[in-house]
């Protein structure tokens, strides 16, 4: 009988480390994941881009969030290096954008024209 509780709790260790070594590789691979690419938040909210001004490297993403309760937005930029639109943002959307190049660039609200958003790209 000793033999078998020892049998059971020594099938019972190696399942619990094989699930140990499992979760941590996915987790390994999570945080890896994110360190390759930071992501920005914006809030467009009252008729502002909150913040107004961010630095970012070449690559990062902003995640613009229309956090109005009742506002459409629509961020967009149209340079001759980039260029973006999100279409009109329902109350609520998240919409995602790559800056691809490097510059100062100013963002703007197609429905809001006095919102603007200063994007320095490394």
């Amino acid at each position: 009988m000793n033999i078998t509780r020892f049998m059971v709790y020594q099938k019972h260790t190696v399942i619990g480390f094989a699930g140990f070594a499992a979760i941590s590789a996915v987790l390994t691979s999570v945080v890896l994941a994110g360190l390759s690419s930071a992501a920005y938040t914006i809030s467009q909210k009252g008729r502002t881009f909150q913040p107004s001004e961010t630095r970012m490297h070449q690559g990062e993403t902003i995640t613009f969030v229309n956090d109005d309760g009742d506002l459409v937005h629509h961020a967009y930029l149209d340079t001759d290096d980039f260029s973006f639109d999100t279409g009109d943002q329902a109350p609520g959307s998240r919409i995602d954008t790559t800056f691809t190049k490097s510059g100062t660039f100013v963002v703007m609200c197609a429905v809001h024209p006095k919102m603007k958003l200063i994007v320095r790209v490394d």
